[in-house]
């Protein structure tokens, strides 16, 4: 009896690799749960800041700011529910590449199409880091913006709803 228990080498390679897309789906389900939740929290945060603003008179000053943080919340939900997006679409492809380096046999499955679709789910992760970057970045401007409230900075907005220090 050999050091595999009597089991083809080649079928290790298969369990391998369909284990490792397995892994993945693990992961990318770790990230949607987080994204989603970042999503709801940004959800409640808008909510409250529209009320906030509804209940100011139409001259208070911090209701420009508030225009202005839910609107980039607004960006943020966008730029997260993209990345979300994503992190389903590569749940997705992991899920196909097990599928397919299961069938190989089988089918006869092409050993390019799990790869393919491997890669597929790599470049939508990396798709949607460069999303939650781009969110994390909206999030430090509308910090920004309630720190130049703070500290009595006039904040202006520009023509087309930017803000100008």
């Amino acid at each position: 009896m050999d050091a595999t228990g009597g089991m083809d080498i080649s079928s290790i390679r298969v369990i391998g690799a369909a284990v490792t897309p397995a892994v993945m789906v693990s992961a990318c389900g770790i990230l949607a749960t987080g994204l989603d939740n970042q999503i709801a929290r940004m959800t409640a945060r808008t909510r409250d800041m529209l009320k906030e603003w509804r209940s100011l008179p139409e001259d208070n000053p911090r209701r420009e700011v508030l225009r202005l943080e839910v609107a980039i919340l607004d960006r943020r939900h966008l730029l997260l529910a993209r990345a979300l997006g994503m992190a389903y679409g590569a749940l997705i492809s992991f899920v196909v590449t097990s599928l397919l380096y299961l069938s190989q046999r089988r089918f006869g499955v092409s050993d390019v199409l799990p790869v393919l679709s491997f890669s597929v789910g790599v470049v939508l992760l990396g798709a949607l880091a460069v999303f939650a970057l781009a969110s994390l970045r909206l999030g430090r401007d509308a910090l920004e913006l309630e720190k130049r409230e703070m500290f009595g900075i006039v904040v202006q907005p520009g023509p087309g709803g930017e803000r100008h220090k």
